[in-house]
């Protein structure tokens, strides 16, 4: 029995978006820049998939610039807003953002900008007050991830929006994990950039987008032919843009019925897996992704008992989760993630992440949670030995 249950990694693509790329490939393959009936069918094909997309932020088409990926979106964000200045100012993240957030921030530090990485709760969330207190009067960026894709849990963004709006700064955040999954209105939401990714929402790797508010001024990452309103040069990936549509218009459709059954099947994952005295659960259980369940495991302890040991056992039973930690130079690095919301160097590198998705069942979830238990229960540690806790 093969299950695949890493949905927030990546997502399979639909049939029908391998069919409209398919479609493209064969029909609307011209360049879209061009002015002849090529072009304008490729152009016209890229404008549908914006409108599809706008549709699913509640966005207006011109708001929709595609990238390649909720990477790019993420660093055409901070870097955008922050090139417009000459001298180092001051911006604030989460200490749980992705490292698309994380990593061109630090960058950003060793050029002299000051940094302010909120903390987080045990569960995961940011205190609004904390936001407030740490705005000050050169502060030019906030972002804040709004669903953690580790632990699930998603931040009170129209709070922290408001807070940042009142202050005049500008508002970015990562919706990569949120996108498809739960109604999102930039409309009615007081965010200036959002960023999206098509392969979270079953469509194309290789293509995503950031929502630019139309009064929020970028400067491009890339110089050249000024394709994207001037914010993203670079001839268009048609086919992978048109999917990418088709996957935002699907996931729009049918968001409502798909998002009360994940929430289902993640709670009776959840209530599978209660009697597990080594699994703790991680992130918010109220406020939270519908499709995300996640844990760390107490009886870790190193790398033999790490959140890596539990999928590679769960791989060799053919069920398909992820773990936080990450291996640098041979050696299990806790997950940053699991550090800033209180847990010690041990039991931040046993987190594990089970994702659903639209093909999973409650047979699959049932499964699941059977499988994991024999796993666990056969290489939880004698009760000598030492074993992970949290602090």
């Amino acid at each position: 029995m093969q299950i695949y249950l890493d949905y927030s990694a990546t997502t399979p693509p639909r049939s029908e978006v391998i069919q409209r790329i398919q479609q493209v490939m064969q029909e609307q393959w011209g360049n879209p820049s061009s002015l002849h009936q090529w072009g304008e069918r490729s152009a016209v094909a890229v404008e549908q998939a914006r409108m599809q997309v706008a549709a699913l932020l509640g966005a207006s088409p011109e708001a929709i610039v595609f990238t390649s990926g909720g990477t790019e979106s993420n660093n055409l964000a901070v870097l955008g807003v922050t090139r417009r200045y000459q001298q180092p100012q001051h911006v604030i993240i989460s200490s749980i953002e992705h490292s698309a957030i994380s990593e061109p921030v630090r960058w950003l530090e060793q050029q002299g900008w000051q940094v302010t990485r909120l903390p987080v709760d045990a569960t995961g969330r940011i205190n609004p007050d904390d936001l407030q207190a740490a705005l000050r009067p050169n502060t030019v960026l906030v972002s804040i991830i709004y669903g953690q894709s580790e632990v699930g849990t998603l931040q009170p963004i129209e709070t922290l929006g408001q807070i940042v709006r009142s202050h005049g700064a500008v508002f970015h955040t990562d919706a990569v994990q949120v996108a498809g999954k739960l109604p999102i209105q930039v409309s009615q939401l007081p965010v200036d950039l959002l960023s999206v990714s098509s392969h979270k929402l079953y469509g194309p790797q290789g293509v995503g987008a950031l929502y630019v508010r139309p009064s929020v001024e970028l400067v491009p990452l890339l110089a050249g032919g000024g394709q994207e309103f001037r914010l993203r040069s670079g001839t268009q990936p048609v086919p992978l843009i048109a999917g990418f549509g088709v996957a935002a218009e699907l996931a729009e459709a049918e968001m409502l019925t798909e998002m009360l059954r994940l929430i289902r099947l993640r709670d009776r994952l959840f209530d599978q897996l209660a009697d597990v005295a080594d699994l703790v659960p991680t992130g918010d259980r109220l406020h939270r992704l519908p499709h995300h369940v996640s844990f760390y495991w107490r009886a870790g302890d190193g790398e033999k008992r790490s959140g890596k040991t539990l999928v590679r056992q769960m791989n060799l039973a053919g069920i398909a989760i992820s773990a936080g930690s990450a291996c640098h130079s041979g050696k299990l690095v806790p997950s940053p993630v699991l550090s800033a919301m209180g847990l010690n160097s041990c039991a931040a590198k046993s987190g594990i992440r089970l994702t659903l998705g639209r093909v999973t069942t409650e047979a699959d979830v049932d499964w699941t949670a059977m499988v994991l238990k024999q796993v666990l229960n056969r290489l939880t540690p004698l009760p000598t030995l030492s074993v992970c806790q949290s602090q």
